[in-house]
């Protein structure tokens, strides 16, 4: 197959279409399911940016199962449900709303018994969805909290670490909540490792980390906190429930998504289109820009060498990247778009070479659009409209670049979510 820009950019759409489409938990939810309880109620309650289609999927799966419960994702993430209430709130910025929809959702849980099921749907942005403050903080303060984290350069298990110490919710204390009932909790992972307790905060299983690591990560990233979340973190009045402790019951933690199974999937869609698959990890993690250089340096290897794999190859991989704002801030764009401008740069209008990189949500970020698709000719057209792409990478405003473009790669909210997948097309 002679590979033009249009069959390379039909490709790895196609590719991406294949991985979201094997996290869609109208597909895969079911299967996953416990048998229901014979003489007990089942309460389902849920959190994340998949939330509401997942509590969808329960009730297609259980028609005649008698259910009820509430799930709270992102705006614009809602889904028609007919048992299970959905609410929304603010992500990745939390707000007032997502702070009442934790609340319910302990309530949701209270009171019951051995004998009833407690149905957890979580997925990616589950803890910007239920910012409970922990006695002593307000609101404000986590929300001048998770800003500081979104800009410091953290990893995703690292900010969890640090949210599950400041939180009535997270860190087990749902499953703390619903004791003495049976919980079992449904997820689709959008972390590198697939820790269920870095999965929205961890809401239902044991918190692994300590107040003295979260301290520690907040003195390592040198992030201005308010003093009230400084002196809540000192004090480490209420540690969170840690493995073994009796009150949480036995841990049910079934995964109906994570990134390896999308990238499986994206692999095999591959090589029905002709293109050896080579997958380099589903937990990619460091500085987007600094990754997407990477990626360019595999990519030329492949062309000019046939090392690791000779072309037509493509080159996968999964997990999720950092964009570390300097202090004149940044341009808009996410993490994707970043590592994408980063490849383009690195690999200087390199022939043969197409990349894709997106979040698999729908949504790079807090834009509109999933990711972007770069091209040998990238940076000629941009030069040739008045865009000087280093300089744009320098600002993190890859966003303003592919706009102008024509090539980013909008999807709306795909309602699910295993984190970021980046493909790289070598001909």
């Amino acid at each position: 197959m002679a590979w033009t820009d249009a069959t390379a950019r039909a490709a790895l759409q196609e590719i991406f279409a294949a991985a979201v489409a094997s996290a869609d938990p109208r597909i895969v939810l079911a299967r996953h399911l416990p048998e229901p309880p014979r003489d007990g109620r089942v309460v389902v309650v849920g959190a994340g940016k998949s939330a509401a289609v997942m509590a969808a999927a329960v009730e297609a799966a259980w028609p005649d199962q008698a259910l009820a419960g509430l799930v709270v994702t992102r705006y614009g993430h809602g889904y028609p449900t007919s048992r299970v209430e959905v609410l929304e709130a603010s992500h990745p910025v939390p707000d007032a709303a997502g702070a009442e929809a934790a609340q319910r959702l302990l309530d949701a849980v209270a009171g019951l018994t051995e004998r009833d099921l407690v149905l957890f749907l979580v997925s990616g942005g589950g803890s910007a969805l239920t910012t409970l403050p922990a006695p002593g903080l307000t609101l404000d303060e986590l929300m001048a909290v998770n800003r500081a984290l979104l800009a410091s350069g953290a990893t995703i298990n690292e900010m969890n670490c640090i949210r599950r110490h400041l939180s009535a919710f997270s860190g087990g204390r749902l499953a703390l909540a619903a004791a003495p009932a049976r919980v079992v909790t449904l997820a689709i992972s959008d972390v590198p490792g697939d820790d269920p307790a870095a999965i929205a905060s961890g809401p239902t299983v044991p918190d692994p980390t300590s107040f003295e690591q979260a301290r520690g990560l907040v003195a390592h990233y040198r992030m201005e906190l308010p003093p009230a979340v400084v002196a809540h973190l000192a004090a480490a009045t209420e540690e969170t429930p840690k493995p073994g402790d009796p009150r949480l019951g036995q841990v049910d933690y079934r995964f109906i998504a994570t990134p390896r199974m999308a990238l499986e999937a994206a692999a095999a869609k591959g090589r029905e289109l002709g293109l050896a698959p080579l997958i380099l990890g589903d937990a990619l993690e460091g500085e987007a820009r600094e990754l997407g250089k990477a990626l360019a340096g595999i990519a030329l290897s492949a062309r000019a060498h046939g090392h690791p794999l000779p072309g037509p190859c493509i080159l996968l991989s999964g997990g999720e990247t950092t964009v570390t704002i300097g202090p004149e801030g940044g341009g808009r764009g996410g993490r994707n778009g970043e590592s994408l401008l980063g490849c383009a740069v690195a690999l200087a209008g390199a022939p043969g070479i197409w990349a894709l990189m997106g979040d698999t949500d729908g949504i790079d970020g807090s834009e509109d659009n999933a990711g972007a698709i770069a091209t040998p000719d990238t940076l000629a057209r941009a030069r040739a409209a008045g865009l000087d792409p280093r300089a744009l990478l320098g600002r993190h405003d890859s966003y303003a670049l592919f706009q102008s473009l024509g090539d980013l790669l909008v999807t709306g909210p795909t309602l699910t979510n295993v984190n970021d997948l980046r493909a790289v097309l070598v001909a």
